[in-house]
C-alpha cells in the first residue's frame, strides 16, 4: 500500500491487543491501542483512522455504545470482537452499524484478512466516480448508485454503507433469487464461514427503511423461504 493505513484497537485484554497489533503491523498497518471504551471513542473521533477494531466488553463504555455514537459521526469500518457467542449480541452490534463481528478466539490471520477486505471495499467506495449518476427507480424507490443516496416517495432515507450496498445490489438484479451465502460473499467479499446472521439483520434494516407501508408484507425485498431473497421489480 502506498500510504500506510491507520487502525485503532480498543481492547482491555493487553495480550490480545498486542497480538492483534503485531500481526497488523507485520501486514503494513499503523496501529494505535486504547483499553477504555470512552477514551477509545474520543480517540476515534479526534483522529483520522481507517478502521476500528472494537471489543464489546470494555471499562468506561461498552462497544455497543461506542459503535452507535461513532457510526453517527464517522463512516469507517467497525469490526466488533467478543468472547460472547450469543446471536443477540451479534445482531445488536450489526444493527447499530458495525460492519463485522468476530467471536473470540479467532486466528490472527482471519482478523488481518477481514481488515484488508473491509479497507479494500471502503477504498473502492471513496475512489469511485462517474460522470453521470446511475439511477435505479422502482415504484417510488429511487436509488442513486453514484451519489449513494436513496429516496422513498421523494424523501431521502439514510443508510449505512453496508445497507446501501446490499440494497443497490439486489435492486440491480431484480427478480433474481440470491441465497444468504451468495449475498454475504457479494457484499462482504468473504466466505460466510457458517455465519449468515449478518445478512438477515441487514435485510431487516432495509425493510424497516424502504417498506413504508408494511415491512411485514414487503413490496420490494421478498423472502423466498428455504432459499434466500429476491428484489421484486
Amino acid at each position: 500500500m502506498d500510504e500506510k493505513q491507520r487502525i485503532l484497537i480498543v481492547e482491555d485484554d493487553a495480550s490480545i491487543a498486542e497480538l492483534e497489533k503485531d500481526y497488523l503491523e507485520l501486514s503494513g498497518f499503523l496501529v494505535d491501542m486504547e483499553k477504555d471504551g470512552e477514551k477509545g471513542l474520543q480517540r476515534a473521533l479526534s483522529t483520522d483512522y481507517d478502521l476500528l477494531i472494537l471489543d464489546l466488553m470494555l471499562p468506561g463504555r461498552d462497544g455497543f455504545s461506542v459503535t452507535q455514537e461513532l457510526r453517527a459521526k464517522k463512516d469507517i469500518p467497525i469490526l466488533l470482537v467478543s468472547a460472547r457467542k450469543d446471536d443477540i449480541d451479534k445482531i445488536r452490534g450489526l444493527g447499530l452499524g458495525a460492519d463485522d463481528y468476530l467471536t473470540k478466539p479467532f486466528s490472527a490471520s482471519e482478523l488481518v484478512a477481514r481488515v484488508k477486505a473491509h479497507l479494500s471495499r471502503y477504498k473502492r467506495l471513496r475512489d469511485s466516480g462517474k460522470e453521470e449518476n446511475e439511477i435505479i427507480e422502482i415504484r417510488g424507490l429511487r436509488i442513486d448508485t453514484t451519489a449513494r443516496r436513496v429516496f422513498v416517495d421523494g424523501k431521502e432515507v439514510s443508510f449505512t454503507s453496508r445497507e446501501f450496498d446490499l440494497l443497490a445490489f439486489l435492486a440491480a438484479h431484480p427478480n433474481r433469487v440470491f441465497t444468504k451465502e451468495e449475498l454475504f460473499q457479494e457484499i462482504w467479499k468473504m466466505d460466510s464461514i457458517g455465519d449468515i446472521a449478518t445478512v438477515t439483520v441487514h435485510i431487516k434494516k432495509l425493510r424497516e427503511k424502504i417498506e413504508m407501508s408494511n415491512a411485514v408484507k414487503p413490496q420490494y425485498i421478498e423472502t423466498i423461504w428455504g432459499v434466500g431473497y429476491r428484489f421484486k421489480a
